[in-house]
Parts: structure tokens; C-alpha cells; sequence
């Protein structure tokens, strides 16, 4: 299974790289999002350390369960060969009410089809407001002329 675009990276191919794994996310299917790995991808994610498809469809089982309504950008910050690096901010809110958005920074390695093998990520919450979110649109994919993490001054 191939899974476009591939490496080599380009800035315009990583850009629609990056996009498409934000859209995986945002559709919040942790069985459709886990397609996206390596059978044996290995990640790193706050203080957990999923190994392969069947622990990432875990992980993002029990995250979604508990983030509700997730709202995710994500932006490309450089790429290399079959490396990229992607800056992020998501929002949602827990069980109680409280709206968090949760700002970080991912590195990603491709194997040659397109799979990502690894993922690194770094992540922090910051507690906001109701009324100081801005990721708006209806859950699911960001419309495409939503402003992104730079034009929101994030």
C-alpha cells in the first residue's frame, strides 16, 4: 500500500502531506487515521509511546474520547528527504466544559511509500475560554479558507 505523496519531499508535496494527515485527524476515526503508519510505527506523544497500528488506534481511541470537540490545524515548518516537521494547535474541551488548545510540534519520517514510520511529538495545553476559541467550523474537515495557524497569529 502506497499512501501519496511520497518521498522525496518537496515544500509543495510536504504541504499536502501535512494536509492530509490534519484532515485524518480532524475526521476523528482512529481505525482510518492509523492507516496512515507503518505496521510497526513508533511514536512518541506527550509521555506515551504507541507501537504500531493497533497501539496508535488505542491511543487515539481513548484521546478522542476525551477530547471533545477536536478542531486541529496543523502547518508545515520544513522537510527534508523523507523527514518533515509540522507545527500545530488543536482545540477542544473536556469532560467538565473547560476548552483547552493545545499547541505543539511534530517530526515525522516516511518509509518510501508514503507511511509514516515515526512521530515525534511535543505538546502543551493551555486552558482557554469559550469565547477565546478560534477553530469554529463544523467538526470535521477545516474548510479550506479557514485561516491557518499563521494567519491567526498562532
Amino acid at each position: 500500500m502506497t499512501r501519496p505523496p511520497l518521498p522525496p519531499f518537496t515544500i509543495e508535496t510536504a504541504m499536502q502531506k501535512v494536509r492530509a494527515a490534519e484532515d485524518g485527524w480532524n475526521s476523528r476515526d482512529p481505525a482510518k487515521v492509523a492507516l496512515a503508519y507503518t505496521p510497526d510505527s513508533a511514536w512518541r506523544n506527550r509521555a506515551e509511546f504507541p507501537r504500531g497500528r493497533a497501539e496508535i488506534e488505542a491511543f487515539l481511541t481513548r484521546k478522542w474520547q476525551r477530547e471533545h470537540e477536536y478542531r486541529l490545524i496543523k502547518e508545515l515548518w520544513a522537510c527534508d528527504g523523507n523527514r518533515i516537521a509540522v507545527r500545530f494547535a488543536y482545540e477542544w474541551h473536556d469532560d467538565a466544559g473547560q476548552w483547552f488548545r493545545s499547541y505543539g510540534n511534530e517530526n515525522w519520517e516516511f518509509d518510501t511509500d508514503g507511511l509514516m514510520a515515526q512521530r515525534f511529538a511535543s505538546i502543551n495545553d493551555l486552558p482557554i475560554s469559550e469565547e477565546d476559541r478560534k477553530f469554529r467550523w463544523p467538526q470535521g474537515r477545516r474548510p479550506d479558507d479557514h485561516p491557518g495557524l499563521s494567519e491567526l497569529g498562532l
